[in-house]
Formats: structure tokens, C-alpha cells, sequence
């Protein structure tokens, strides 16, 4: 690739949890390259993420996926303006693995190091493929980890507006699809059986938040489920795994929908977004869709290769950070409970 004099090519590794990934992105928006090595296989016996067995495969395998970012990027390190990495929130000893690798790249290369929020990577995802989108908007985080609704109010400034009060939304599927025997990773497993089910079929708790009508709850959901399956095999019942995975995706769905929508209009934003592992969910997309147009709001969601952990929204982030003069110095740690806005 041919660099122009105003590019600013950031080199972006993210290590969070359990995939290894680096990314090449030109001027904040364009992706240049975007590997990722997951881990999803090693994992999925154990029924989720083992912190030790993750940190020992990024190790593993950090330094083949950053070469081949650079190659199939067609740029050189001497060509990259920056190293951008995620320091927080994760699995602290995966977080170090990523952290060590950018420092000891940024330091050897002489490079600028710039540290990125994870969240706040999932939300500059939508960047990529929608150039026109700009802050202010409000965004939707949904992921194994974490429920938020975030307002952006410019690129690198949040406010937080709800969060989750227990589990997060993907934490849920996670729980229900390994009760109703589905299995690790969840979420795309109960998204894919909810198809086949009747999301009527049986009611499920949609909870509300009385000090906080933009906060989240989803443990009274799992519950609920939990004891739905119980009874019926107390009572000799057959369950019919997709209705239950259809009927528990549906609360969940309204509840994301319904608080995001509404704190849209209380604010008086008219752009909405979302991001996240949860938010690869083609169900949820549609009615968010549905609910964005019918109240004049324009919705935006990256494609789904964007919504699970990846270095390009790393990239894109930390681009931002970048040319605002934000740099950090090689005392840069992981910080597995970084707060959104938080920087060390």
C-alpha cells in the first residue's frame, strides 16, 4: 500500500478474552487488515472461557496474527503511526499478553502507544462501515460481559446512561443455552434455535429498573427459566428447547429495544446504535430496526464480524485518541475492571 502524507495507520491488537486479534486501520476508518485467531474450540468443553489456558494461546499465537495484519495490510512497521491495544476491562492475563506485545513494539519501533477502552472499541466498530456517522448518538452495548447504554457525545467522550444491575445480556444466553443443553458459545446457538421456536409460547419477566428506567436486569429472567424447566420435569413435561430459546430471546429483545428506544427520545437523540457480541443477534437488529424507523431514529449496527471481540474497532478507537494528542508511557497496565471514560 501506498501511504500518503496525511494517513495515520494504526497498527491495533486486542486480547480481552479469548481471541487473539490484530488489526491495520488507515484514518480511522478504513480496515486495511483484520485477523483473528478465537479460541472458541479450546474452550467450548469446558462450557467457557478458562482464563489460564486463554492467556498461554494468545502468547502462543500473538506474534503470527500481528505479521499478518502488517502483510495483508501491504504496510511495513516503519509506515505505522501508532500501536493501539486494549488495557481494559478482560480477563486480566489475557490483557497482559496484548499490553506486553504493544509496549514491547511501540518501544522498539519507537512508535506512540495508545491504550483503548474495550467498550469503547465495540462502539467505534459502527464507524467502519457507516463513514457518515458521527457523534452524537447513543449506543446500545451488549455483549457476554457487559449491558449499557452509552450516549457518545463526541469520539473518545461517554457518558454512561443504564447499565446491568447482575448479568449482562450475553451472560444470559450463556446460562439458559447451557440449561437447555445447547451448549458454549450461547448466544449464537439460541439465536439459531429461536427460529424454529414460537416466541409466544411461554411468558417470561421482562424486568424494569424503579430508580432507573434506563438500567438493566436479566438475572430474574434466568431465574425464571431455570424454574420453567424445573417444573417441567417435575411435572414429567416435555420441553420444547426451541420455544423456551425463542420465548427467553424475546424478553431479552424487548427489554434492549424498549430501554434504548426510550432513552433516545427522553434525550432527544435521533441516531442509534449498537454493539457487541449480542448485538450480532439477527432478531434483535430487526426489531431495533423496526423501533428506530417507526419512531424517525436512524439505526446503526456493524456487520457481525465487528460486533465479537476484533482489533479493527481497537484500531478505530485508538485513531481517535491519537490525533487528539493522547499517548500513554510504558507504565501502561491491564486494568481487568476499567470503567468506560476511565483512562489510568
Amino acid at each position: 500500500m501506498e501511504k500518503k502524507k496525511d494517513d495515520v495507520l494504526i497498527l491495533a491488537i486486542e486480547t480481552s478474552c479469548d481471541e487473539t486479534a490484530a488489526a491495520v486501520v488507515k484514518n480511522g476508518r478504513d480496515v486495511l487488515s483484520n485477523v483473528i485467531y478465537t479460541q472458541i474450540k479450546l474452550h467450548t468443553v469446558f462450557g467457557g472461557v478458562v482464563p489460564e489456558i486463554a492467556s498461554r494461546k494468545h502468547i502462543e499465537k500473538i506474534n503470527p496474527v500481528i505479521e499478518t495484519a502488517l502483510k495483508e495490510a501491504d504496510v511495513t512497521l516503519d509506515e505505522i503511526d501508532a500501536i493501539a491495544v486494549t488495557y481494559g476491562p478482560g480477563l486480566v492475563g489475557a490483557l497482559l499478553v496484548g499490553v506486553a506485545e504493544a509496549k514491547a513494539i511501540a518501544y522498539g519501533a519507537k512508535k506512540t502507544l495508545v491504550g483503548v477502552h474495550h467498550i469503547e472499541g465495540h462502539i467505534s466498530a459502527n464507524y467502519i462501515e457507516h463513514k457518515e456517522l458521527e457523534p452524537p448518538f447513543l449506543c446500545l452495548v451488549a455483549s457476554g460481559g457487559h449491558s449499557h447504554l452509552v450516549l457518545v457525545k463526541d469520539y473518545g467522550e461517554y457518558e454512561i446512561i443504564g447499565r446491568t444491575r447482575d448479568d449482562a445480556a450475553g451472560e444470559a444466553f450463556d446460562k439458559v443455552a447451557r440449561a437447555i443443553g445447547l451448549g458454549y458459545p450461547g448466544g449464537p446457538k439460541v439465536d439459531k434455535l429461536a427460529r424454529e421456536g414460537d416466541k409466544n409460547a411461554i411468558t417470561f419477566p421482562r424486568a424494569k429498573i424503579s430508580d432507573n428506567p434506563d438500567d438493566f436486569s436479566f438475572s430474574g429472567l434466568k431465574s425464571a427459566v431455570l424454574n420453567y424447566l424445573n417444573q417441567c420435569e417435575m411435572k414429567g413435561v416435555e420441553v420444547n428447547k426451541a420455544d423456551v430459546a425463542a420465548s427467553f430471546q424475546q424478553s431479552v429483545i424487548d427489554v434492549l429495544t424498549d430501554h434504548t428506544v426510550a432513552a433516545a427520545k427522553r434525550i432527544g437523540v435521533d441516531k442509534v446504535a449498537i454493539a457487541g457480541g449480542v448485538a450480532s443477534n439477527s432478531s434483535l437488529r430487526e426489531q431495533m430496526r423496526e423501533a428506530c424507523e417507526k419512531n424517525h431514529m436512524t439505526f446503526y449496527h456493524p456487520s457481525p464480524v465487528y460486533c465479537t471481540d476484533n482489533a479493527a474497532m481497537i484500531g478505530v478507537a485508538g485513531y481517535y485518541e491519537y490525533i487528539k494528542g493522547v499517548s500513554d508511557g510504558w507504565d501502561l497496565n491491564a486494568i481487568p475492571n476499567l470503567k468506560i471514560g476511565e483512562r489510568k
